[in-house]
């Protein structure tokens, strides 16, 4: 019998026999020990927050939570997932720069909102958090986003250091002396720097904690606030292609610890926040799709499967000019040898509908399953689920050798819930009332 891909002792062709395919599969023993790693290794000040964004299924946020994770969200529906899954609003932040007047309004009402901090990104959102805070009769904690004048190479996306629409310009904050006595329903209380994601070096990772803790001392002292937390972002990549190396997380230990340790000493009483996503979920992921149908064209072997990019969009390369292949195998013939390069493609009708492309695997076979590796991160969130009214995928989640349908796919009747013909109710009938 052919070797295949096993989940905490479940194998990969029957969890795909119960819950049908394509489907998201997350090993919860992976999520765990992420998190006891980070735990273990990292300064004990230092609180690790959930980027939601990178996965805002409410199972995978309980069971970081469970281990020690708080919350970073950017969204109505990330609150509401963050309270479902148990996180309080005392281990809440809520980032973005584009909030609404009901998102600031929920992060300031107590019941079922309300968050630690609203990361503050421009001086128009400053003034509309101050008027919402007015008319509540309340007083806004806030940490300002700061677009820092450095750079540190090393990130896969910079977020910083260049003309952004995130966070206040430091050259900017550094003229806004009379910030606090213009807002009498603010209170400025932290600092938040997020300088890329992706990053795959130590000494990068390092030189931002050194520089965002400096520069949110020099801030809180020119502006007069207390610094209640600074959150360093975050960004710690994982490798998914040739070439790339996974972060050595003891390294980077060394190298901010110290650092975190001399100003936890100074700032006995502020928070120290990482924000992380990718790195605590993407490696427990894998995105399965079955084989329907095998070919060739013009010299090359193609497999055409029941799932693509509609569900995992950065498959595609977005960003790179040369498209570069996550890992993938046929997850049913593990033990099998390489017979050729095949592209690995969905059921769209785009040429860019290719999970994989000239990928060295078995002969591929009808039936068989094939599995993108690392997937936990910024799959169908992240995706054109929608495209061609396929939907989005099942999500399994194995905890404790048990396997659990955690969001199930899309039907059609989902899809046509909320649409109507002219003059005519939803398909799927009234809403309730919210």
């Amino acid at each position: 019998m052919p070797a295949e891909t096993e989940v905490q002792g479940l194998k990969v062709t029957d969890i795909a026999e119960e819950f049908g395919t394509p489907l998201y599969l997350y090993d919860g023993d992976v999520l765990r020990d992420c998190m006891a790693d980070l735990r273990e290794q990292l300064h004990p000040r230092l609180e690790v927050f959930f980027s939601l964004k990178a996965n805002p299924n409410a199972a995978i946020c309980a069971l970081l939570h469970a281990h020690g994770a708080r919350a970073e969200i950017s969204s109505l529906a990330e609150l509401a997932t963050a309270r479902a899954a148990g996180v309080a609003p005392e281990d809440t932040i809520f980032l973005g720069p584009g909030k609404s007047r009901a998102e600031l309004a929920a992060c300031l009402d107590g019941e079922g909102g309300g968050v630690y901090a609203i990361i503050c990104e421009s001086f128009g959102e400053l003034a509309l958090i101050d008027e919402v805070a007015a008319e509540r009769g309340v007083v806004a904690p806030v940490a300002l986003r700061v677009n820092p004048e450095f750079a540190v190479k090393g990130s896969g996306l910079t977020m910083g250091g260049k003309p952004r629409q995130f966070g206040i310009d430091e050259a900017q904050l550094a003229q806004a002396t009379d910030l606090p006595a213009r807002h009498r329903h603010v209170r400025l209380m932290g600092v938040q720097v997020y300088m890329g994601t992706r990053i795959l070096s130590e000494s990068a990772v390092a030189e931002n904690t050194e520089r965002i803790l400096d520069l949110a001392q020099r801030l809180s002292g020119s502006l007069g606030f207390p610094l209640e937390m600074v959150d360093i972002g975050g960004g710690l990549g994982v490798a998914y292609f040739d070439n790339e190396s996974d972060l050595d997380l003891g390294d980077i230990a060394a190298r901010i610890n110290p650092l975190l340790d001399k100003f936890a000493a100074a700032h006995p009483d502020t928070r120290l926040v990482m924000e992380l996503g990718r790195y605590l979920t993407a490696l427990s992921g894998t995105y399965v799709t079955r084989v329907r149908y095998v070919k060739t064209s013009m010299g090359e072997n193609f497999a055409v499967a029941d799932g693509g990019t509609n569900h995992h969009m950065a498959a595609v390369g977005i960003g790179s000019f040369v498209k570069r292949n996550f890992p993938i195998q046929v997850l049913n013939r593990l033990d099998e040898p390489v017979a050729g390069d095949w592209n690995i493609t969905g059921p769209l009708c785009t040429p860019n509908d290719t999970l994989g492309k000239k990928v060295a695997l078995p002969e591929i076979r009808p039936g068989d399953l094939i599995g993108v590796g690392r997937s936990g991160a910024y799959g169908p969130s992240a995706s054109p689920v929608n495209f061609l009214s396929h939907g989005h995928p099942a999500e399994v989640l194995v905890v404790d050798g048990t396997a659990h349908l955690v969001r199930e796919r899309d039907r059609p009747e989902d899809l046509l819930r909320l649409q109507r013909l002219p003059g005519k109710p939803a398909f799927g009938g009234p809403r309730t009332a919210e």
